[in-house]
């Protein structure tokens, strides 16, 4: 219903009045507009260049020297976690940190309990890290904007002599066979994700001649051995000789 006559007539023509259900429309539509307009903008602003970092590249990079010289060993140069420290990425303290003031104490104190020795850093320094670990933890959340580096490396004759020697692929695989246009199949990253993460399945191609098997050690010298199910860089999972299913992260 577009309206409701106002009483009388006005040069011959009904007079149309917008009913209260007509202007709560109006209003409905005019918000949708103004927030895919803001949606857009934001859009925009992400994706635009000459938007300033988050944090200083100068300090970020000077942070990542200090990080990996002096918290490295123990957590990986990436702060990622290490044979002894943990995760940084992940911790509670460092996600409530702001500009060092919750990871200075830590540094200048260190944890002694904990086996962590103290560092005398400046406070210079101990922004610069924090800038580092906040703008990895950023970049960790930006997964979709990861720009894949040129994976095509490496000399080509040395892959050829590794191939048909000490690697031994030639014993299962032909490049006049199984492989032939195997370049044309797969994009670089693709085919150098199935030489180093192979499919455990064997979801396509033939199955090796000779069964793969895997071994996990643990730290108590325990191990288990059987066929691999799954790996990636947290999770291994294997099944034994007499089905026994494990997992192991």
């Amino acid at each position: 219903m577009l309206g409701m006559p106002a009483s009388g007539k006005e040069g011959g023509h009904f007079i149309w009045t917008k009913t209260s259900d007509q202007k709560l429309m109006m209003q409905t539509k005019l918000a949708a507009v103004c927030a895919l307009t803001l949606f857009g903008a934001a859009l925009a602003w992400a994706d635009d260049p000459t938007v300033p970092p988050k944090y200083n590249p100068a300090s970020v990079e000077r942070g990542k020297q200090n990080f990996s010289s002096t918290c490295g060993f123990c957590h990986g140069a990436s702060g990622k976690g290490g044979e002894k420290g943990p995760d940084l990425l992940r911790s509670v303290l460092v996600l409530d940190d702001e500009g060092g003031k919750s990871i200075g104490p830590v540094i200048l104190k260190g944890r002694p309990e904990k086996g962590m020795p103290r560092f005398p850093l400046t406070p210079e320094q101990i922004t610069d890290i924090a800038n580092f670990l906040h703008n990895s933890i950023e970049a960790t959340k930006d997964r979709d904007n990861y720009k894949i580096l040129n994976i095509v490396t490496g000399d080509p004759k040395a892959g050829q002599a590794y191939f048909n020697g000490a690697g031994k692929c030639a014993s299962c695989h032909s490049v006049e066979g199984d492989l032939k246009k195997i370049g044309a199949k797969y994009d670089p990253i693709k085919l150098q994700s199935k030489m180093i993460q192979p499919d455990m399945m064997w979801t396509e191609g033939d199955k090796p001649a000779v069964a793969i098997s895997v071994t996990v050690t643990l730290p108590s010298g325990e191990s288990f051995t059987g066929t691999p199910i799954f790996a990636d860089d947290f999770t291994v999972s294997l099944r034994e000789a007499d089905g026994t299913y494990r997992s192991f992260t």
